[in-house]
């Protein structure tokens, strides 16, 4: 059953967040407090029961941007432990002293992105400050121990990182033989107050069971973003000769017109695979610059 709440955990936008029916001045010192945070809390019950059931069960989950603790509670209904970060001490206050006697719940006073790494298997599950979303995943993909990350987001930006425009970004691509990216479900900006400018998304970062050794991936996929050509095939030819590099795309499914972003991650991996000197199952077709390109490379 849906509830609504009057506060809740909170999020910053990347911009000061636009309240329906008022401008960025008045209002109590809190309001202004607010504004100056970018706050937005989740007063939809529903959204906090869709991103636990998104987040899963957990022995350890640590949530950035606790607030008031509505989904720090409800967290700890279906989980071991939760470690709530709050950066607002008012109320980081609020939430420790509403929780003392909770056996499942700590707050932390302080900057989720100073957070120690826990030596055990943990999650992080949180409606996140937007302003420094890509701070937070990059934590998350750094830390050793990390199983998932279940993140309130931007929906623009969790459809960026999920192909949900037909694109894909660099980060989505170079990191997923390691994770799974996935938009499990769209937030209405209704569901928060102040009412932000922007709909939300649960964004899931999962890691595989299998971490695959890919020495050269990373760099191999940067190069492809960044190199000198418009689409992924010409890019690759200044490094790769076309006969193997024709076979690579058709394994893959590819036209050699493609423009880069438009390549699938699974395709990625296809080509990178076919390419790679040392990769099960190939071939041994080393992985050669093209004629007049310089000197011989390994990737």
């Amino acid at each position: 059953m849906a509830h609504s709440f009057a506060h809740g955990n909170h999020s910053h936008t990347q911009k000061k967040a636009r309240v329906r029916g008022g401008g960025t001045g008045g209002g109590t010192d809190r309001d202004r407090v607010r504004r100056v945070l970018s706050q937005n809390f989740i007063v939809d019950g529903d959204t906090v029961d869709r991103v636990v059931k998104a987040a899963g069960h957990h022995d350890l989950v640590l949530e950035p941007g606790a607030g008031e603790g509505v989904l720090t509670r409800a967290l700890a209904g279906t989980c071991g432990r939760v470690i709530g970060y709050e950066v607002d001490p008012r109320l980081a206050a609020r939430l420790s002293a509403g929780t003392r006697d909770h056996p499942r719940i700590r707050v932390v006073r302080g900057d989720f992105l100073k957070a120690p790494v826990p030596r055990e298997p943990f999650a992080v599950v949180g409606n996140i400050p937007y302003a420094i979303t890509s701070k937070i995943v990059d934590w998350c993909l750094r830390a050793s121990g990390l199983t998932s990350a279940t993140l309130v987001t931007q929906e623009e930006y969790a459809r960026k990182r999920t192909g949900g425009f037909g694109r894909w970004s660099m980060l989505t691509v170079r990191t997923w033989p390691w994770y799974d990216w996935e938009m499990t479900d769209r937030v209405g900006r209704e569901a928060f107050r102040p009412v932000p400018s922007v709909d939300s998304a649960v964004l899931r970062i999962e890691r595989r069971a299998q971490a695959p050794d890919l020495p050269g991936y990373r760099a191999f996929v940067e190069y492809g973003f960044t190199g000198p050509g418009r689409s992924l095939y010409a890019t690759l030819r200044t490094r790769h000769p076309a006969g193997p590099l024709d076979e690579a795309f058709a394994a893959a499914g590819l036209d050699p017109g493609t423009v880069v972003a438009y390549v699938h991650p699974d395709q990625w991996r296809v080509v990178f695979d076919r390419l790679a000197p040392d990769s099960p199952g190939e071939s041994g077709q080393g992985v050669r610059r093209a004629s007049g390109t310089g000197r011989s490379r390994r990737r």
